[in-house]
């Protein structure tokens, strides 16, 4: 590491609040450890969980930078014991467990993805996050599989539009709500079968149009709170739901009732708090099955717009007002 930089730039915040809190600092470039990579940090996306960790709502597990951000790309600038040498100069990007709104971020070997040639690194940086999370849960947690229907909220944000391109890669019908009409068109345009304006119609009852009253197999849900029960009312017999995040609160009331007589699956799960081991896991399906889509061409992500590093603070201001569609990603001088 004799040819690195002591220092570098990074987004730290002191203290918890509004955009306004992420300001540039100097950190010390950390250092691999075993097993691990060091990053020079090309781009670095913008996720929910950091707006959360923003407001002192989410704070990183035991271990985890303070630095926020969750996915990064880059080129491998240093490595760990146990790490090939050779590794250095590859061009990755990686899911990581905080750390990546800066110039250097430390990654488990095991979480890293090779960037295919021709891929811009800020398309790279918007992937892991998204896609690990959209696989574990759909896919894993889900089952979702070739011929089922499946009703995914937030439909143009970055999971949405994740899910409708894994979706449609798998052989999934994909129902997204949004709001408004002109999200509705753009979400139909990526590839969802169909687009509820949540703002003009009641998804329950659009739900139940589309699938001729049988319901949907799957409901990704990231809002909570009272939309639980009505996804309940969306769900077709041996139906999954997999709660991903709860935006409009923690707590519901279900109806147990129709939980029994429809023998419907209720699930969840956070991605940031899971062992190195299982991330490892995942990558390596992902790797094996999805990679060979993200190489051919065939999946990109949606991207909505790019901010220098040292204005993360306006990127957590285009999160927060909700007009953005795909994902924002954070670039560096690099």
């Amino acid at each position: 590491m004799a040819d690195l930089p002591k220092t570098m730039m990074a987004i730290d915040p002191s203290e918890s609040g509004g955009p306004e809190v992420l300001v540039p600092v100097t950190r010390p470039v950390p250092s691999p450890g075993a097993g691990a990579v060091l990053i020079r940090v090309a781009a670095a996306g913008v996720n929910r969980p950091d707006v959360m960790q923003r407001k002192g709502a989410y704070p990183p597990p035991p271990g985890a930078p303070s630095i926020p951000g969750l996915e990064v790309a880059g080129e491998v600038a240093a490595v760990g014991e146990g790490v090939e040498p050779a590794t250095i100069g590859a061009r990755v990007c990686a899911l990581v467990s905080g750390g990546g709104y800066a110039e250097y971020v430390v990654a488990d070997a095991r979480h890293c993805l090779p960037v295919p040639d021709g891929m811009a690194m800020a398309q790279a940086a918007a992937l892991p996050e998204t896609i690990f999370t959209v696989w574990t849960n759909l896919f894993e947690r889900a089952y979702a599989a070739e011929g089922e229907t499946v009703l995914v909220h937030g439909g143009t944000g970055g999971i949405g539009t994740t899910a409708i391109a894994l979706g449609k890669l798998f052989g999934l019908t994909v129902i997204v709500t949004v709001g408004g009409a002109e999200k509705a068109a753009r979400a139909l345009s990526l590839g969802a079968d169909h687009a509820i304006d949540y703002t003009a119609d009641d998804f329950v009852a659009e739900v139940k149009a589309i699938t001729d009253g049988a319901g949907v197999n799957v409901v990704l849900d990231m809002i909570g709170g009272d939309y639980l029960p009505r996804n309940i009312d969306c769900l077709a017999e041996d139906g999954r739901h997999v709660s991903i995040a709860v935006q409009r609160g923690a707590k519901a009331e279900i109806p147990i009732w129709k939980i029994m007589s429809k023998r419907l699956t209720l699930t969840g799960s956070t991605l940031r708090p899971r062992s190195a081991d299982f991330k490892a896991l995942v990558a390596d399906e992902l790797r094996r099955l999805v990679w060979p889509h993200v190489e051919a061409g065939r999946l990109r992500p949606v991207m909505d717009r790019t901010f220098p590093l040292a204005q993360a603070a306006d990127a957590h201001r285009r999160m927060d007002e909700g007009h953005h569609i795909g994902k924002i990603v954070l670039l560096t001088d690099h």
